[in-house]
């Protein structure tokens, strides 16, 4: 009976090995293995090493929890928690109040130029926030724009920008458009024979919507609120810049650069970082177990859009503009910023000036000049990853292939300045044989910026390969090609538009990336546009020439942003002609 088990279990063991030969080419088992290196070296490792040490005594590398119980026993850290709490919180709510009449007028009334609101509403996601958070303060500060008028016409201010508030405003107004985005669409998907049940039924106007179109939306509303409150609580220039250091992810910084990378409290807080990202994502998806969003007919039909009487149309488009100019307040602060001479205790610039842009343009190019290497080569490798996982998710019988697909997209949970951490204790001590320590090489800022932005890229290179039909390749490999020539002349020329967006996705969120750079840039030579800008808004000096800065930034972010919609939309109508 014994022999006859070992026999069975030899034979289940050599099935499964055939099996798993079968299913993997020696070239695809490279490649994975090749990927899984890749990912554990610069992701896994970096933020194990964070969870590590956060666990372990200094000294002597025991398993304790004395440091969370150090954590928790420090006033300054709770209220840091609570404070990033209550801010994430706080600009979901205030980005719902913008993104929702924006989301609803242009998807359930016929309103004109719902798309131009619909692209102006996407614009706050292409600047910084931390250098929306100057403009807000020359417009809406305590002696801005705003507040002097208010003072002057009515003898009070508004404490827009005054500590926690001012991180909120700033944050609501830069993230909305991910509510906007996601709620549109979802409106956009609703059954209208829901609607219409509904209204037959004697509901309409308010009750109706909050009874039955939002809820129907509610999936799309809570995706973009859980992003809004996972990219906030992760934050770390924008309460840096408004003098708000009692926020976790600046006392992560803060510990870490002025006790030094062995002191474990800064470990601490980014794992409760991590926790709050990964909880929230998991809230977000829990909320909508167990219920059913599915439409009856295909598509949804949408909502059906009726026209406004005179007096709404007044509102909705009152409400529109009033709405639009606080969003796109930092873009016009900036502009205004970056021409002035003196803007100090008064409304406007007193005089306006091409300096800024002089200096920007002679002492300060090498920002934008390391900006567009870093964040070129991050996004070659986005792709290339990209498209390889992809490939080997939806075309091979890998065994364990998602769990490459679930590794590279687990970078989005990951705050930028836990990531920064990881790289400078784990890599610090990695020496080149000059003595220079990795972690103080550009190669190592490139590398972060790629494992940060490599979800982007996966997600519009898995989706470039879903739309092309496996028939196809299997033509080619009939008429004699290898799988090797049919990828390089059939599957990438077909993914060429979605590897191409995939590129410019990742390229325009990089050159923006300033949480795990912070952390890494050891000088200014090595400095990207980012951290430049980070650099010039500290004093009130270089903001001027940071504002500069900063305009060129936010065109750079608009012309990959463009070019990405245009490569898309080619790549759809040469799709569509190809049918």
């Amino acid at each position: 009976m014994a022999g006859a088990t070992t026999a069975g279990r030899a034979h289940a063991s050599s099935r499964s090995f055939r099996h798993f030969t079968i299913s993997a080419s020696p070239g695809q088992l490279a490649l994975a293995l090749g990927i899984a290196a890749f990912l554990a070296l610069f992701l896994v490792i970096p933020v194990g090493t964070v969870i590590y040490v956060a666990f372990t005594e200094k000294g002597t590398g025991e398993f304790t929890l004395v440091n969370f119980l150090d954590f928790a026993r420090t006033d300054l850290f709770i209220r840091s928690f609570w404070n990033s709490v209550y801010v994430s919180a706080m600009s979901v709510v205030v980005a719902s109040v913008f993104a929702l009449p924006l989301a609803y007028i242009t998807t359930r009334f016929e309103f004109r130029g719902a798309m131009l609101i619909q692209t102006l509403g996407f614009l706050p996601l292409i600047m910084p926030p931390f250098v929306g958070a100057v403009a807000m303060l020359l417009l809406f500060g305590r002696n801005g724009t705003v507040n002097l008028l208010l003072n002057d016409w009515f003898g009070f201010r508004i404490p827009f920008m005054e500590g926690l508030n001012g991180v909120i405003f700033v944050q609501a107004v830069h993230y909305f458009p991910f509510i906007l985005i996601n709620l549109s669409a979802a409106l956009r998907n609703i059954d209208r024979a829901m609607e219409e049940a509904a209204q037959n039924l004697g509901s309409s106007g308010f009750r109706l919507f909050r009874r039955i179109v939002f809820p129907l939306a509610m999936p799309g509303y809570i995706a973009g609120a859980s992003l809004v409150f996972v990219k906030v609580f992760d934050d770390l220039a924008t309460p840096l810049l408004l003098n708000v250091k009692d926020m976790l992810a600046p006392q992560a910084y803060l510990r870490v650069t002025s006790i030094g990378i062995a002191d474990p409290m800064g470990y601490v807080i980014s794992v409760v970082l991590i926790c709050m990202s990964i909880l929230a994502m998991w809230i977000s998806a829990r909320a909508m177990r167990g219920k059913d969003y599915a439409t009856v007919q295909r598509g949804g039909g949408g909502l059906s859009k009726r026209r406004m009487r005179p007096w709404e149309s007044a509102v909705a488009y009152g409400a529109v503009l009033l709405i639009l100019l606080l969003v796109l307040a930092p873009h016009i602060g900036l502009l205004l910023l970056s021409f002035a001479t003196i803007w100090s205790f008064s409304p406007l610039p007193d005089a306006y000036t091409l300096s800024h842009y002089g200096r920007v343009f002679g002492e300060s190019f090498v920002y934008v000049k390391n900006t567009l290497v870093y964040a070129s080569i991050a996004g070659l490798i986005d792709v290339v990853l990209g498209t390889a996982i992809a490939y080997l998710v939806l075309r091979t019988k890998l065994i364990g292939r998602e769990w490459l697909d679930w590794a590279a997209t687990a970078a989005l949970a990951i705050p930028g300045v836990v990531l920064g951490i990881g790289y400078l204790r784990t890599f610090y001590g990695v020496q080149l044989p000059d003595g220079t320590p990795l972690a103080t090489l550009w190669i190592t800022i490139v590398l972060a910026l790629a494992i940060r932005r490599l979800p982007y890229a996966l997600r519009a290179c898995y989706a470039a390969l879903q739309q092309i039909s496996v028939s196809l390749e299997e033509a080619a490999e009939n008429l004699g090609a290898t799988k090797v020539r049919t990828v390089r002349r059939i599957v990438l020329p077909l993914m060429a538009g979605g590897i191409l967006a995939g590129f410019v996705t990742s390229f325009a969120t990089a050159a923006v990336e300033l949480s795990a750079t912070l952390m890494l840039v050891q000088s200014n030579a090595d400095a990207p546009l980012a951290y430049g800008l980070y650099v010039f808004m500290q004093s009130a000096a270089g903001r001027g020439p940071g504002a500069a800065l900063g305009v060129i930034a936010v065109l750079l972010v608009a012309l990959c942003t463009f070019a990405s919609h245009l490569i898309i939309e080619k790549s759809q109508q040469a799709k569509g002609a190809g049918r």
